[in-house]
């Protein structure tokens, strides 16, 4: 018998497009939670998440059987990327984004990944999980501009690294790190102008 669950993602992929369908219910299977969770935390709206999760998977599926997917041990990245894209898709065709205003962010931000700002910022993710406040932070999160509320809800939310948020987002790693590090700003002015408190 054939254990799928030990076959790399590509391998799947493969597999899928030479018609085994049991082969793509596994990478669905293996991404699903991950994907929906990712579109359910930046929509916050669940019937919305289901359809453009949907959306995901149907472009995902396309994408594959047009031979236009390319092997490159990313697949997860990929997918995500797609449902990052596909979201970016969905604000724009709402134009609901809200704006706050912030310095500009500079690609080549001068070795930012030794930032000492960063270190005395690095608490705030402890703070954002306290139970206590976490419909508060959600609320300071919905109003930071696109660029930076991604970041902070691919970190904080999914866990994911700053390597993989910038390939999904398609920038470098600097340019994720400045936009986490300006979201951590904003969210200080925001959390005083609306008297809420960020510490422990």
């Amino acid at each position: 018998m054939v254990n799928f669950l030990t076959f790399t993602d590509d391998k799947l992929v493969n597999m899928y497009m030479k018609g085994d369908n049991e082969a793509f219910d596994t990478l669905l299977n293996r991404y699903e939670s991950k994907v929906f969770s990712y579109i359910s935390y930046t929509v916050k709206d669940n019937e919305l998440a289901q359809d453009l999760f949907q959306d995901v998977f149907i472009r995902v599926i396309t994408t594959i059987r047009s031979g236009h997917y390319t092997e490159n041990g990313k697949f997860g990245s990929w997918v995500m990327c797609i449902a990052h894209n596909i979201i970016i898709d969905h604000f724009r065709t709402k134009k609901t984004e809200n704006s706050v205003s912030y310095d500009t962010e500079d690609e080549n931000d001068n070795d930012i990944l030794n930032d000492s700002s960063l270190v005395s910022n690095a608490n705030i993710e402890t703070e954002m999980i306290d139970a206590q406040r976490l419909r508060e932070i959600k609320s300071l999160i919905a109003l930071l501009p696109e660029s930076q509320r991604e970041v902070v809800l691919m970190r904080f939310y999914q866990e994911l690294s700053f390597k993989d948020i910038a390939d999904i987002t398609g920038v470098s790693i600097n340019t994720a790190l400045g936009r986490m590090r300006y979201a951590l700003m904003n969210l200080r002015k925001l959390a005083l102008t609306h008297n809420i408190s960020l510490a422990s």
